[in-house]
């Protein structure tokens, strides 16, 4: 992305829903829509965000996962301070590792 660019941002909108806008090229599209947001057509474009009342901590896990993954992208992303949580490196959905920092990886047998 070129310094300046027009960033994506991820809000809590005035109906309390999340939202994400800005330019969203098929690729920002497609992350997003993975992380859970939906897209809805409007008269002046389109309308992307996450379904309503899943529950506070269920939208931020999935508007900070969204936000990683752009970024990880290398797209400028301005998120909400308060849609932020501690770092993602798997989906909401998937079971996080158990095994305490500086701890060995436990032993992975093939058969």
């Amino acid at each position: 992305m070129t310094p300046g660019a027009e960033r994506i941002r991820i809000t809590r909108g005035r109906g309390g829903q999340i939202e994400a806008t800005g330019p969203l090229d098929p690729l920002a599209a497609s992350l997003l829509r993975r992380a859970g947001f939906l897209t809805f057509p409007t008269m002046s474009g389109q309308w992307v965000r996450l379904p309503f009342d899943m529950g506070g901590e269920w939208e931020t896990e999935h508007a900070s996962w969204a936000a990683d993954m752009l970024t990880a992208a290398r797209y400028p992303v301005t998120v909400d301070p308060t849609l932020r949580s501690g770092p993602h490196s798997v989906a909401p959905s998937q079971t996080r590792p158990t095994t305490p920092p500086g701890s060995p990886m436990p032993a992975v047998h093939h058969r």
